[in-house]
């Protein structure tokens, strides 16, 4: 079992520029197999922006998802944490705070990201939720208008 969130985070996070549109943010989730990408510029970062967000904050509300900013969308006031934090800090600020996802942030740069799978399979490596964060992705077709 880990004991620093160093051990279990996924490093090299992911963003995009608060200007990116919320299907770039999406194409970019899809091409990386990821539920979330930062929102990051000029060495600042604005938010997280997870599929959630774009499905519940955009598109279903009849949205352009083509005009609409990420940083529009975005969850901003971030709640983060240190590569050298305990996993156990991890886990009550996700339940504290209901997310399931921590940005990991090092001398103000974002190293990282936690997920509530990422301690599942850590904590606990034979629960269901590990299991399934361990599971291939769906091979989704890539081409729909055929």
């Amino acid at each position: 079992m880990a004991d620093f969130v160093r051990e279990v985070m996924t490093p090299d996070v992911v963003a995009v520029r608060p200007d990116a549109s919320l299907v770039e943010a999406a194409q970019l989730m899809r091409a990386q197999d990821i539920g979330d990408v930062l929102v990051a510029g000029d060495q600042i970062v604005f938010g997280v922006l997870t599929d959630r967000d774009i499905t519940l904050r955009a598109v279903a509300d009849g949205v352009d998802p083509l005009t609409v900013s990420a940083q529009t969308v975005c969850t901003p006031n971030l709640v983060v944490i240190g590569p050298n934090d305990p996993v156990s800090t991890a886990v009550e600020l996700m339940r504290e705070h209901a997310i399931r996802r921590l940005p990991v942030v090092e001398n103000g740069n974002p190293v990282g990201m936690v997920s509530l799978g990422d301690l599942a399979v850590s904590q606990d490596p034979d629960s269901a939720l590990a299991e399934i964060t361990r599971a291939a992705p769906d091979d989704w077709p890539h081409n729909l208008t055929a």
